[in-house]
């Protein structure tokens, strides 16, 4: 991907919490003129190594407030699988919370 100008593309990065900082950056510098880039990930879902940081994490503290940028954040209120996956993940953000205490 280095090296290329994407114009007028519409492009979609997801499972973006699995990227690097480096292919983060990589990724939104590839964007050319009337491009839309989207990116998507769970924080929660990393599959990082532990001494590896998520590229989503960075640039959505780098980039937060760049005019032109929008951040959206959903949480289990927003869950459109089966009933019980909105209890699963209150139960685990719970239990993360209490981790963090």
């Amino acid at each position: 991907m280095r090296g290329r100008t994407l114009d007028n593309a519409f492009a979609i990065l997801d499972e973006a919490q699995n990227a690097t900082e480096g292919q983060m950056k990589m990724f939104l510098t590839r964007m050319g003129r009337s491009a839309k880039f989207i990116i998507t990930g769970d924080i929660t879902q990393t599959d990082l190594p532990k001494h590896q940081p998520s590229g989503l994490i960075q640039a959505s503290k780098l980039l937060k407030g760049v005019p032109g940028i929008e951040f959206v954040t959903m949480d289990s209120r927003d869950i459109v699988r089966h009933k019980l996956v909105t209890s699963i993940v209150n139960i685990y953000d719970k239990a993360d919370k209490e981790k963090k205490k």
